[in-house]
């Protein structure tokens, strides 16, 4: 019996969806054109992971709630696994080559180590490598 693999589609606000999408290609993001307009766009992370950047107005279409400002509030943190500690290290230096922030430093916990960073809307992404196993 083959299952097919559960897959994930985070939906981010976004203000500029041209500069969302152009900040994520930076980071060597493509984009599944099916799926993207000029009010949102579908950013392909893996073949089961997918992030819908949707403009402000067109995401208060899918809830009642307000939405918080990433600028000022923490609403989520959205962690990404890396292949090594290189990987973390390059992929969040372009993060900041392409105008993100860095909000913490990186911390190394032995068996992970991990970097962040603040994208254009203040959506926090961690980037982590892991090797081990907590002591």
């Amino acid at each position: 019996m083959t299952t097919t693999p559960q897959m994930i589609f985070v939906n981010l606000p976004v203000r500029d969806l041209e500069a969302s999408k152009k900040f994520f290609a930076a980071l060597g993001y493509s984009f599944n054109p099916q799926f993207t307009d000029e009010n949102a766009a579908c950013m392909v992370i893996s073949d089961a992971i997918f992030v819908m950047l949707l403009v402000e107005p067109f995401f208060q279409t899918f809830t009642t709630k307000p939405l918080s400002d990433a600028r000022k509030q923490a609403e989520v943190i959205t962690c990404l696994s890396a292949e090594s500690r290189v990987a973390v290290d390059k992929l969040v230096d372009k993060a900041l080559a392409a105008g993100a922030t860095e909000p913490m430093p990186a911390r190394d916990y032995g068996f992970m180590y991990q970097r962040g960073f603040q994208d254009l809307d203040g959506h926090l992404w961690e980037i982590a490598h892991m090797d081990g196993e907590p002591g």
